[in-house]
């Protein structure tokens, strides 16, 4: 059975403030290096082969997007704006601190929501949050959603290529940070801006990753 009851107080515990290398005007809960907090979180919950804390570090895609946003508030300004795979709640934090209207954050991992509730009141902004997967659903009630780091996987980047065809569709606005994962649909993309951004190296193959984002466009006919 889970033996954590509190994530936020886990989170809290296990992770220490610090400032986003490449978004200095955020901070974030972070660990201090991966593998540990990994570990210490499948002994915690008695369950192996968990998902890496995604929530627990500020990945290149979402570093991206959220130097970005605060570079150009236009692309927020009184809209409402939906963060996908949140994590720490990073680009939705830059969101709001760009002029937002409003930022939906949306993961499927509760430590992710504890992760950016906790990270929303470090940097004094208001989000509003969801636990679950979304990529069936409508599209949500939104003019910008984006995507930091989806590609990831074979399977996961196929569910969110659909889920965006659903927003397109609607006449969303979507965008995607990414420092060029296996499963990046590149036919498909604009770049618009392009980052050397510091980031974990156990995580990463390297300590600084070349990371881009780019507007993504519809299906090819």
């Amino acid at each position: 059975m889970p033996r954590i009851e509190n994530p936020r107080q886990f989170i809290q515990t296990e992770t220490r403030i610090r400032p986003v290398p490449h978004a200095e005007e955020i901070s974030l809960y972070v660990a201090d290096e991966a593998m540990g907090l990994w570990q210490k979180t499948e002994e915690e919950l008695g369950e192996l082969g968990l998902e890496p804390p995604f929530w627990a570090f500020a990945w290149a895609g979402g570093q991206g997007l959220a130097r970005y946003i605060l570079d150009h508030p236009e692309l927020v300004e009184g809209k409402r704006v939906v963060d996908f795979a949140c994590g720490s709640g990073l680009v939705g934090i830059a969101a709001m601190m760009a002029g937002a209207g409003s930022c939906h954050e949306v993961d499927v991992d509760p430590f992710a929501i504890a992760a950016a509730e906790l990270n929303a009141e470090l940097n004094g902004v208001s989000l509003t949050f969801e636990e679950g997967d979304i990529t069936s659903l409508p599209a949500p009630d939104a003019d910008v959603v984006f995507c930091g780091d989806v590609f990831y996987d074979q399977h996961m980047a196929k569910r969110v290529l659909r889920f965006i065809d659903t927003l397109l569709a609607q006449g969303l606005d979507v965008y995607v940070g990414d420092p060029g994962r296996s499963y990046l649909p590149h036919d498909r993309l604009v770049e618009l801006a392009s980052y050397q951004v510091s980031v974990v190296g156990q995580l990463e193959d390297n300590e600084i990753k070349s990371t881009r984002v780019y507007r993504i466009t519809e299906k090819p006919s």
